[in-house]
């Protein structure tokens, strides 16, 4: 069993930067991978980006080059670094965990973060 809380969320101004920060509980965070996913008002949940358990990522193109993940097994966290926040960025964000060998794909995922919110204004 996996708990995820997300934080880090906020409202921020188009141009700018949010670091949003996933944290695991129990001791086999480091033998899932991890993905951020989002889902924007009205829309479907979307992949965003993910760690394998080996370190290797994986990005959304519409955040490539903008969004940086990182994972810490130490402290059992990972974090999502997004810069030149864009207004489409606008959503509710949640983090995963899960075993599947494909990242992008949310059904593959075990455990479900609560959510934080994401506002990027014009």
């Amino acid at each position: 069993q996996v708990q995820l809380v997300e934080s880090g969320g906020g409202l921020v101004q188009a141009g700018g930067s949010l670091r949003l920060s996933c944290a695991a509980s129990g001791r086999t965070f480091s033998t899932y991978n991890m993905g951020w996913f989002r889902q924007p008002p009205g829309k479907e949940r979307e992949f965003v980006g993910g760690v394998y358990k080996s370190g290797g990522r994986a990005y959304a193109d519409s955040v490539k080059g903008r969004f940086t993940i990182s994972r810490d097994n130490d402290k059992n966290t990972m974090s999502l670094q997004m810069n030149s926040l864009k207004p489409e960025d606008t959503a509710v964000y949640y983090c995963a965990a899960g075993r599947g060998m494909l990242l992008t794909a949310p059904g593959l995922y075990d455990y479900w973060g609560q959510g934080t919110q994401v506002t990027v204004s014009s």
